[in-house]
């Protein structure tokens, strides 16, 4: 599911490209960025062709060949990828594959179609750069998934208001009314951020445990200063959010310590190297009690070291797990 912009963003290069041939009539212009058969309209044409005359590319109709052209002495080619951008281009495909489902494959189309703009030499590196796998999880919706994050998404874009029914971790179910900010993407699943009307406050709603949504006449404004990245900033999985963040430095021996710096869970930290090799960052969270249970990864070769109650919980699961190892 390929967004407004990025939509925009692919129709353009292909309308630059056709007016750089300097052979095509207005309506040839329609049959050349068509998408999926459906010709733009003629005003869709004109506004297309007014943004980029705004943009500064010096197009103009030549009436007597009856042809949209550049201004002579100008030209714009093929789309030339550098080895950077074609590096970055192998990522995003790879990164598409990994993901799967409908915003995986939306990540491949729109790959696709910027290669389709390359010129012959950009497409003949691509196809002989090293390739690249992430291991990432994998997202999948199920068709009711799929129905409530086309939905979601329509209606962010929008700005209207939904309502649908949801079932919390908890098995709870209930009926909201939210207006949907923006979205997070974590371990397989697709969570919505958006404003509940009944708690008056921001919530965030696993995409699959959203039942019979529906797209409302109401419509809202997002805050100006919302930014979806920020509000994720804090937390390990994006999903939690608080007002009031907690500093937790840990630990980690120096085998594991380039490892540790590298990932980079949370937005806010700070790294303290050791002559010894080991490292130890401070962390802002949002949630200690996710921070606590990723360290838990890390085993024997990550401490937590403050605050006293993060130790003291980490202990608490370090002894209900080993109860359990001694039961089996």
């Amino acid at each position: 599911m390929m967004g407004e912009g990025e939509a925009k963003v692919v129709l353009l290069v292909r309308l630059l490209n056709a007016i750089d041939q300097g052979q095509h009539s207005f309506e040839d212009l329609k049959d050349r960025i068509a998408e999926g058969g459906k010709r733009p309209s003629t005003r869709s044409l004109r506004r297309y062709l007014a943004v980029l005359a705004n943009a500064g590319f010096p197009l103009y109709f030549d009436r007597a060949a009856n042809v949209y052209r550049f201004a002579e002495g100008y030209s714009l080619k093929r789309l030339d990828l550098s080895s950077g951008e074609l590096f970055g281009l192998v990522a995003l495909r790879a990164l598409g594959s990994s993901i799967g489902g409908t915003i995986g494959a939306s990540i491949d189309d729109v790959a696709e179609k910027i290669v389709g703009s390359a010129g012959t030499g950009a497409q003949a590196r691509l196809a002989a750069a090293s390739p690249m796998a992430f291991r990432l999880s994998e997202i999948r919706l199920d068709e009711q998934g799929e129905r409530a994050f086309a939905l979601l998404s329509s209606a962010e874009r929008v700005s209207r208001s939904v309502r649908f029914s949801y079932l919390d971790k908890e098995g709870r179910s209930s009926t909201r009314t939210a207006d949907p900010y923006g979205f997070i993407v974590n371990a397989g699943r697709i969570y919505c951020v958006a404003y509940d009307h009944r708690r008056k406050d921001m919530r965030t709603f696993a995409v699959d445990s959203i039942g019979r949504p529906a797209v409302l006449a109401k419509t809202f404004v997002r805050p100006a200063d919302f930014n979806v990245e920020a509000y994720a900033a804090a937390s390990i999985s994006g999903v939690l959010h608080s007002e009031q963040t907690t500093s937790v430095r840990v630990r980690f021996d120096s085998r594991v310590a380039k490892a540790a710096v590298a990932a980079r869970i949370v937005a806010e930290r700070n790294v303290d190297r050791r002559d010894d090799g080991s490292v130890e960052i401070a962390y802002r969270v949002a949630d200690v009690e996710e921070l606590v249970r990723w360290v838990l990864g890390w085993g024997a070769a990550a401490e937590i070291v403050a605050p006293a109650r993060a130790r003291d919980r980490i202990a608490e699961l370090a002894a209900e797990i080993q109860t359990k190892y001694e039961k089996n």
